[in-house]
């Protein structure tokens, strides 16, 4: 049986008829003070009606000293001898005492903070956790207004009205908060839980609550945050300087009240690293990069930025150099205070923004076994000190920066070598694809002036078709070589999104302009010239325009040689002109020779008796390719040629009807199921029936979008290469986009599969409308 703390009888009118010791203790009246007066003489507010009706609830007593207690109540009839209500015996817990049941235990030495609210939001029960956190005791808290115990700031307005809603509402809530505990001056992360207390009758009479401090968890989760940041942030750029400046603007003011970087001399310059940090010196020097704080203008820096510091050997930044890992020094450090009254010495005006500095933590700054500098991060205005997990995560910040201020560092030392040869370098082999057989040749000029800006590529194109690319800036050295690489870079990115010749050189040309113009790039004053031809296979067309570069020759599978007749636009950044396309019909075996000029043009040669030379040697009856280019060269060049040279030398080969599938489709939905019956039948007459299922999904997708969204006509291409490729056309120019639907949506999945199910797809504009693809690969996966 449950043992209560008070008792009292009361007869049929709430008089009061028997009182308890245990109902004394809890309201301070005596028997005689209570004894024959109505009970509701001692209630502070009246009783709920809901507690009424179910004879139990929450109440609020007038204490006989004046203040309010709140005692959880039952009432039980009393019978008389013929079983009618005589009276009631009301029980009531108070909020002090030990708890008697196992639940009343368990709340109460719960290890979170547990408590109980009336739908007033007054204080009915707190436990010992809650208790511990607020500071107080229950005894004061019992019974009084929520927002009377706390102070006015965001977090007790949230927490009220979160307790406002669970008790308007009658549902539970749960939300996170970030606040300081009353008890304590560190800031506590919580994860709160508000839910409804319900009587017998489905009345609500409260809500209670459980508060479990989260903080472990949110720092974790804050530190994680900040190293993913650090990770997109620092090293932007290749610049030691800036690299430091963005390491402060990461740690201050999160991390720090005042942070600041200083690097050794040598890694500002272009020296090699010095064997030691010269720890017999009397101090260490360093040389101050960056500063920040919280403070605007950064008042707290002792040390202007582009000056020399100077640390004691036993200051907290020399023995974090000299150990190679953080070091943290606080109040309790005489070092520390040595430091500070150094810095308030050196700069005297930032003495009042350094009050209340309180912890430091100097963290080196090393990469790949090379100290570099130290960070050093002081809290003022955090109250917290830092600790060892500081530590840890100062030096996976410091790690991260230490290694983008040491690849900037390299980049300044090495950048001639480095960026000429990185923007020179050409592809040592080239994608394998069936539109072309190809042989490449590129040799460097051998004058002083270094390595030029010619440069080739090939690049595979949806539907089985190949760019072929053939481009010089005039001139040597790192400014043609560097222009070179961003030129061949922004082909490849144009190449993607499949423009026509003439319209890829035109924005190529708008590319140059605008470098020229915004970020005074000489690519104009050099000079640059390109050739972009597209072939496919199925059609056997050459598609090709040129920006000031010479034409190509052609070379029929009978031998015959010569220049194609085109029109060359002008060269790239002049801007204003139009490039015009030549559109050319070739039979299978064709040769298309793409030449920088270097091969034919010298200031010892007359141009048309090389291009005379160069067309005759591509007529050689030669026995591969390879073979051919190499006779070319040969036969062309000088022994010491005065330009670089690139040759692109491209058989063409053609994709026969019997690869080829097409059909026509009406712009009606019930043509979907009859178009999948003739692509499955084609796949089995191809004995590709193994890549039905996803063909038939493909097919099915395209399709029905098409006819959908597009207009017609629509038409369905099916291409057996070294992949199976699915092209669907239609005469809308509205591009598709992939978008992930949401959980109920009833469509916009269909491109989201195709790109899960398929190799690689994307479209394309054409005269007519455009055109979506999806490749699938033809090889069996490797188990």
């Amino acid at each position: 049986m449950e043992q209560v703390v008070a008792t009292a009888i009361l007869d049929a009118k709430g008089v009061v008829a028997g009182w308890s010791e245990g109902a004394r203790r809890l309201t301070g009246y005596a028997a005689e003070e209570v004894v024959g007066r109505a009970v509701a003489e001692f209630l502070a507010e009246e009783a709920p009606a809901g507690a009424v009706t179910a004879r139990a609830g929450a109440v609020l007593v007038r204490h006989r000293d004046g203040h309010p207690v709140s005692l959880f109540v039952r009432a039980y009839d009393l019978l008389g001898a013929d079983g009618g209500r005589t009276g009631f015996v009301v029980a009531a817990e108070g909020p002090e005492g030990p708890e008697q049941t196992l639940a009343g235990r368990a709340f109460q030495q719960a290890s979170m903070s547990m408590s109980v609210f009336d739908t007033r939001h007054r204080y009915l029960r707190l436990n010992d956790a809650a208790c511990r956190v607020l500071g107080v005791s229950q005894t004061e808290l019992i019974g009084r207004y929520y927002p009377d115990t706390v102070e006015e700031a965001e977090h007790s307005s949230g927490f009220l009205h979160h307790l406002r809603q669970v008790a308007e509402t009658g549902r539970p809530v749960h939300y996170e908060s970030f606040s300081r505990a009353p008890a304590g001056n560190r800031e506590h992360a919580w994860n709160i839980e508000m839910w409804p207390v319900r009587d017998g009758a489905d009345g609500l009479v409260g809500v209670a609550l459980a508060a479990f401090d989260s903080t472990e968890q949110f720092w974790a989760r804050a530190r994680l945050a900040l190293l993913n940041e650090a990770a997109a942030t620092i090293g932007t750029t290749l610049d030691v300087v800036h690299t430091a400046e963005e390491l402060i603007e990461l740690m201050v003011p999160r991390f720090a009240d005042f942070a600041s970087v200083d690097l050794l001399d040598w890694v500002l310059g272009t020296e090699e690293p010095p064997v030691s940090l010269g720890e017999d010196a009397d101090h260490v020097e360093l040389r101050r990069v960056a500063h920040g704080s919280r403070t605007e203008g950064t008042p707290e820096a002792a040390v202007p930025l582009g000056e020399k510091d100077f640390y004691p050997p036993s200051s907290p930044p020399a023995r974090a150099l000299r150990a190679g890992r953080a070091v943290l020094s606080g109040t309790d450090d005489p070092e520390f205070g040595r430091w500070v009254a150094e810095r308030n010495s050196r700069g005297p005006a930032g003495r009042p923004y350094r009050e209340g500095a309180h912890s430091m933590l100097a963290v080196p700054l090393r990469a790949r076994g090379t100290t570099l500098g130290v960070a050093v991060g002081v809290r003022m205005g955090s109250p917290e000190p830092y600790a060892e997990d500081d530590a840890v995560l100062a030096e996976e910040l410091a790690s991260r920066a230490a290694v983008c201020i040491d690849n900037a560092r390299r980049f300044c030392r090495e950048r001639s070598t480095a960026l000429a040869l990185q923007h020179s370098l050409l592809p040592r082999g080239l994608p394998g694809q069936a539109a072309v057989e190809v042989a490449h040749r590129y040799l460097p000029c051998g004058s002083l002036a270094g390595i030029g800006g010619d440069w080739f590529d090939v690049i595979p194109l949806a539907g089985s078709r190949v760019a072929l690319v053939v481009g010089d800036v005039v001139g040597h050295g790192i400014p043609s070589s560097a222009t070179m690489g961003r030129l061949r870079t922004a082909v490849r990115a144009l190449a993607d999104v499949d423009l026509p010749p003439d319209e890829l050189l035109t924005h190529l040309d708008d590319l140059v302009t605008h470098l020229t113009d915004t970020v005074g790039d000489d690519v104009g004053e050099l000079g640059a010239t390109c050739l972009y031809a597209v072939y496919d296979p199925v059609s056997r067309r050459l598609d090709l325009a040129a920006a000031g570069h010479p034409a190509p020759a052609l070379v029929l599978p009978d031998g015959t040689v010569r220049l194609v007749e085109m029109t060359a636009g002008p060269p790239l950044g002049v801007g204003g002109l139009p490039f015009e396309a030549t559109e050319l019909r070739l039979p299978e075996g064709s040769v298309v020779a793409l030449y920088t000029d270097g091969l034919v043009e010298d200031r010892d040669r007359d141009v048309d008796h090389s291009t005379a030379e160069f067309c005759r040697a591509l007529g050689a009856r030669v026995g591969s390719l390879e073979a051919l280019a190499d006779t070319v060269l040969k036969a062309v060049l000088p022994e010491n040629p005065g330009d670089d040279v690139a040759l692109l030398l491209a058989r063409t080969r053609a994709l026969g009807a019997d690869r080829v599938a097409t059909w026509d489709v009406l712009p009606d939905p019930a043509e979907v199921a009859a178009t999948r019956q003739a692509v499955i039948e084609q796949l089995a007459a191809w004995e590709l029936e193994e890549t039905a299922f996803v063909t038939e999904l493909v097919v099915s997708e395209l399709v029905t979008n098409a006819i959908r969204y597009g207009a017609p006509p629509i038409q369905l291409r099916l291409i057996r290469d070294r992949t199976l490729i699915c092209e669907v056309s239609d005469g809308s120019s509205t591009s598709p986009h992939l978008r992930r639907a949401h959980a109920f949506d009833e469509g916009g999945r269909g491109l989201m599969l195709v790109a899960q199910l398929t190799q690689r797809w994307g479209s394309r504009q054409t005269a007519s409308g455009k055109t979506i693809w999806a490749e699938q690969s033809l090889t069996p996966p490797v188990r």
